[in-house]
């Protein structure tokens, strides 16, 4: 469903919003309350937690559409605003506010984040950068752009669908930052924003896509693959039938992107860990989280990346079947270990070993080694 016209949520929506979130905080607390006096011996506390988390997401949505309206009070006319220091504000708005929900999201959820790095990261520092990020689980975007802004200091260019225009907070925000609102149907428009955004970068930016389009799930990727057949596409859908754990990269956006900027180094970002969490059953079950969001990202120097737009077509179709097969290994990894398991007496030798005083750990030992 398409949002509103601009007018209408910045003259009507906007301003009732901060009243209306406050009112749906309160009675998510109220829930968290009553579910915590009706069960307070749950281990789990799903529903404690989940409405604490709801609770807390309102409340920054909120106060994301006060502070920009503060900030637009203070700097009505865009004839009389310093641009770098108004785009600083903003973008120091959305690293806090992501950093309260994932923080948040660490204490009453369990999720976490763990990155892997190439050993030569340093490399593209102090160059634009394109990041191409498979989309699978709630809230993986989040996290993405978070890390983008707080680990690597970035400042980022969200690539995002027309739909999150509904959250006022995160609407008011991203449209004041470089972004790009992706709408069906509007493939020429899209493709000309991202060169644009692509052009105009500085050094310390970074335009973050999603190629596949939209959140990966069992469905979506069936119906992917049905899509691709019926359209003739034999080889395309073959490809997707042998990518089960990603959907298709549709390369408009990033030809767009490469052709805004010649210079323009790309990182892949794969990440698994969330992907099974496709729906509210399945999240509800879940909670608290037990595995964490795992990371894994490389990069190909813009002098390395093909110039001809049929062969970056190819190269992002085999980034997209490495991350494929990147996410396989990480589940054999993780069923291995599950079979692998020690029995509960060898576990609970194991807690009482751990208590013991041990030599600490040399850290080239420690570290682990980065993953193929």
């Amino acid at each position: 469903m398409r949002p509103p016209p601009v007018l209408v949520r910045r003259a009507v929506i906007d301003p009732l919003w901060p009243a209306i979130a406050t009112a749906l905080a309160l009675c998510f607390l109220l829930v968290a309350a009553a579910a915590a006096v009706v069960a307070p011996l749950t281990r789990r506390r799903r529903l404690v937690r989940l409405a604490l988390l709801g609770a807390l997401y309102l409340a920054m949505d909120a106060g994301l559409v006060v502070c920009c309206a503060a900030l637009w009070l203070r700097h009505p006319r865009a004839s009389r605003r310093d641009e770098a220091r108004w785009s600083r504000r903003h973008e120091e708005l959305l690293r806090r506010a992501l950093g309260i929900l994932l923080a948040a999201s660490r204490r009453l959820l369990g999720f976490r984040v763990e990155v892997q790095e190439p050993p030569d990261r340093d490399q593209i520092s102090g160059h634009p950068l394109l990041v191409l990020a498979r989309h699978g689980g709630p809230g993986d975007s989040f996290a993405l752009v978070e890390m983008l802004i707080s680990r690597y200091r970035r400042r980022p260019a969200i690539v995002l669908t027309e739909r999150l225009r509904w959250d006022p907070g995160m609407d008011v925000l991203l449209s004041r930052l470089p972004s790009c609102f992706v709408r069906r149907g509007h493939r020429d428009a899209i493709s000309a924003r991202l060169t644009q955004l692509a052009s105009e970068m500085d050094r310390d930016d970074a335009i973050l896509l999603f190629p596949e389009g939209g959140n990966w799930t069992p469905g979506r990727h069936r119906r992917a693959i049905a899509r691709l057949t019926r359209a003739g596409r034999r080889q395309a859908a073959a490809d997707a039938a042998s990518n089960p754990n990603v959907l298709p990269a549709h390369p408009t956006g990033v030809l767009a992107c490469l052709a805004g900027r010649g210079d323009l180094n790309v990182a892949v970002v794969a990440h698994t860990g969330l992907e099974h969490l496709v729906g509210p059953v399945s999240i509800w079950r879940a909670v608290p989280v037990s595995e964490p969001m795992l990371v894994r990202w490389w990069y190909e120097p813009a002098a390395a990346l093909p110039r001809r737009a049929s062969r970056q077509r190819d190269w992002l179709r085999l980034q997209w079947a490495i991350v494929d097969s990147w996410i396989d290994a990480r589940k054999a990894a993780r069923v291995s270990e599950r079979s692998s398991a020690p029995a509960p007496e060898a576990s609970a030798a194991a807690e009482h070993a751990a208590e013991l005083p041990t030599e600490p750990v040399p850290e080239a030992l420690a570290s682990p080694a980065p993953d193929g």
